[in-house]
């Protein structure tokens, strides 16, 4: 099946597009009526995740509001510690917490790697019907986080302020984080390679806690893995490389390694500017990002303003998929999100005046 939009893989492969492509991190969410009222009815956010038939529709419900140029797949980074026993839960207002905490090295060695198609199938059951529902429209997205970002939740137990238990485990036992980091990554491996097979046409890592690492732990603890992966990933049904996005939240004075990792492009923050970004790098990766997502709380003519300055600040030519620094909040006006979308789409053009007007389209389904 011929995509009917493919400006996403091509600003991944750096081809030319004839206008900036567009996706937004967690673009399916709370900020949408329509999801609150399918969330309702389904009951908790696991009970929406494992329902196939209302994880397709929360997907493909941006799509119909907006002129998205992906679609990302509706579920959550922690399906994995969750597949491993550790009693994934939710609290209103608290976020995600685990019923069971991994601190020793004896509850790591316990450890085992899921098995994907049995203990975490409805994942891929909603990307092989979501990909079917798209019938080619745009492309769709997987993901997974980090093993860094998922350590993090596994020793915590849930979000932190400090990271003390995490870190202290890091530094007190290294032998033993090693060990779940490299769990973790045949993890994500195999899950990712999953959902590739199952239809996803890009996977992105969110590395959500990365940058509360120092440079020497970041490389040692964090990208090193990430790296394992990316080298891990197989190609999809037809042969076709997948692409990848790495995203570490303030990992922008990591760029240069990051961009060595093999990735296909790096996802910044809003506190890295693109230019600096861009000259750094140079034509090794594309790069995705980056308005700070409470920007669209102000005015229609200052989200106009910092989509200018974004796409002033990139440059001309292609490699640039615009994207928020962050996810959107649940309290953002789908308005705000419409003037986002006709800035882009009535600025954009200008930057890729140079690029190929009639490009083959690329050999992918």
């Amino acid at each position: 099946m011929t995509l009917k939009n493919d400006r996403f893989l091509r600003a991944l492969a750096r081809q030319p597009v004839d206008r900036t492509p567009v996706w937004m991190m967690r673009q399916a969410g709370r900020y949408l009526p329509e999801y609150r009222e399918l969330r309702g009815q389904a009951g908790g956010f696991m009970d929406l995740c494992m329902d196939t038939a209302r994880a397709c529709e929360v997907t493909l419900q941006p799509l119909e509001r907006f002129p998205l140029d992906a679609a990302i797949l509706f579920s959550d980074i922690l399906t994995i510690p969750d597949a491993m026993g550790l009693g994934l839960y939710f609290e209103t207002g608290e976020g995600p917490k685990f019923r069971k905490t991994v601190r020793t090295a004896a509850e790591i060695e316990a450890l085992s790697v899921p098995n994907v198609e049995r203990d975490l199938d409805y994942v891929m059951r909603a990307v092989s019907t979501i990909r079917r529902e798209l019938n080619g429209r745009v492309p769709l997205i997987g993901f997974s986080g980090s093993p860094w970002t998922l350590a993090t939740y596994m020793v915590e137990g849930g979000a932190s302020k400090d990271f003390r238990h995490v870190k202290g485990l890091m530094y007190a036992n290294p032998e033993a984080m090693h060990q779940l980091l490299d769990t973790l990554a045949q993890a994500v491996t195999d899950y990712l390679n999953a959902q590739i097979a199952a239809g996803a046409q890009a996977v992105q890592i969110f590395d959500t806690w990365g940058g509360t690492l120092s440079t020497p732990a970041y490389l040692e603890f964090s990208l090193r893995y990430m790296e394992q992966i990316v080298a891990g990933l197989k190609p999809d049904s037809e042969g076709n490389r997948v692409p990848v996005i790495l995203f570490t939240k303030n990992g922008g004075q990591w760029l240069e390694h990051i961009a060595a990792s093999g990735c296909d492009a790096v996802g910044l923050d809003w506190t890295t500017e693109m230019s600096s970004a861009r000259a750094r790098v140079g034509h090794r990766v594309a790069l995705q990002g980056n308005l700070d997502p409470n920007a669209l709380f102000g005015s229609p003519a200052a989200i106009r303003a910092e989509v200018g300055r974004i796409l002033d600040s990139y440059g001309q030519g292609p490699g640039h998929i615009f994207n928020l620094g962050h996810g959107i909040s649940q309290f953002t006006d789908p308005g705000n999100v419409n003037a986002l979308m006709d800035a882009l789409h009535e600025l954009s053009p200008a930057y890729h005046q140079d690029d190929t007007a009639n490009a083959t389209p690329l050999a992918r389904g």
